[in-house]
C-alpha cells in the first residue's frame, strides 16, 4: 500500500475531497515524522509504537570486497505492533502445511489424512 493508497482510502471512506484528502494525510506523516525527530515515541492504540533507537557504531564488512568498515552510528525507528493488531494479523492464519481447526471441524478425519500423503 502506498501513500497514494492510503489517500484514496480516506477519500472513499470520509468523503472528504482528494486534495482534502492529501492534505490530512500529509499532516499525519508529518506529526509522526517530528515527533520521531523529536526522539519522542508514536503510540497509535490498537495498533502499535514507533520509536526511535540509538544503535552504536559497529565493525562490519564491505560485501563486495570482504575488506572491513566501520558502520555508523545512527537512529532508526523501530516499530512495536500492539496485542490486538498481531492478533488480528494471526486469526484464522495457518502456517503452509498445517490443519487448520476449520479443517478438523468439517473432516475430523483430516489430521489422519494428511499422513496418509507420507506413505
Amino acid at each position: 500500500m502506498t501513500k497514494a493508497d492510503i489517500i484514496e482510502s480516506v477519500y472513499d471512506k470520509v468523503g472528504f475531497s482528494k486534495k482534502d484528502s492529501a492534505e490530512l494525510v500529509e499532516m499525519v506523516f508529518d506529526t509522526v515524522k517530528e515527533t520521531l525527530e523529536r526522539g519522542d515515541k508514536v503510540k497509535i492504540v490498537g495498533f502499535g509504537i514507533f520509536q526511535p533507537r540509538y544503535k552504536r557504531s559497529r565493525p562490519g564488512r564491505n560485501p563486495q570486497s570482504g575488506q572491513p568498515i566501520e558502520i555508523t552510528a545512527r537512529r532508526v525507528v523501530v516499530f512495536v505492533p500492539s496485542t490486538g493488531l498481531k492478533a488480528d494479523l494471526n486469526d484464522g492464519f495457518v502456517p503452509e502445511g498445517e490443519i487448520s481447526a476449520e479443517d478438523l471441524d468439517d473432516n475430523p478425519n483430516a489430521a489422519l489424512d494428511e499422513d496418509d500423503d507420507d506413505e
